[in-house]
């Protein structure tokens, strides 16, 4: 499985990668001029040594990149892992869609009626338990409506001949799906995870997170697994 589906109409796609779990232990060796040929139990003891002491240079070279579609709300939170998490390294790369120069079809993320969470007594959580099925579906009902008057309005300015930057105003933002690229190394991509699938953590960026931990064990199992513990 190479993409895994999210929300209504969102995704994770695994695009490529560079990098085994051979090369972080070969990368912490290479200090004592040593290289392995194939893991070994105790090249994963070293993996698992390094995770837990926070020796994360082996972990750097090794890279994984995503194709993700996701709400404007979640990519806005994901750009903060641009900057990898040890703030050491240069960046970690991203490619975004844009709308200057393409008109894709508006698609949006709309919570079903009992998908509407409460505000929650705790503010760090978020949000709290869902609101009752009848509030829901009217508030379902209502954004329906805001996101087919835009959806209208943005066809309309373009209609008339405006230029799609400027015709994209019209679009409710936080809701509207966009797709772009992300590479992180090994330690960032663990940062990620560790963050966004916290109980804190936004449940729609939670669901995506759990992609991007089931698609990265399986080209990194050991290293990944590691570093989470």
């Amino acid at each position: 499985m190479t993409k895994i589906d999210v929300l209504d109409k969102g995704y994770v796609r695994y695009v490529t990668h560079f990098g085994s779990d051979l090369d972080v232990v070969n990368n912490a060796r290479v200090s004592f001029d040593r290289e392995s040929d194939e893991l070994s139990e105790k090249d994963i003891r070293l993996i698992k040594f390094l995770a837990r002491e926070h020796h994360m240079s082996p972990f750097r070279s090794s890279r994984i990149m995503f194709e993700v579609y996701a709400p404007l709300m979640i990519c806005r939170q994901w750009w903060k892992h641009v900057v990898d998490s040890s703030h050491i390294e240069e960046g970690t790369p991203w490619n975004e869609s844009s709308r200057r120069y393409i008109t894709e079809n508006e698609q949006f993320y709309i919570p079903n009626a009992d998908e509407w969470r409460s505000y929650p007594d705790d503010v760090k959580q978020g949000s709290g338990e869902p609101i009752n099925g009848t509030d829901g579906s009217i508030l379902t009902t209502e954004m329906l409506e805001l996101v087919d008057r835009g959806a209208q309005l943005y066809e309309y300015a373009m209609e008339l001949g405006v230029a799609p930057e400027q015709a994209r105003l019209f679009l409710p933002a936080n809701g509207m799906y966009v797709r772009w690229r992300w590479t992180g190394s090994l330690e960032t991509v663990a940062h990620l995870i560790r963050q966004r699938t916290a109980d804190d953590a936004q449940y729609e960026f939670r669901e995506y997170a759990k992609a991007v931990r089931e698609l990265s064990e399986k080209h990194f199992p050991v290293s990944i697994d590691a570093l989470l513990k």
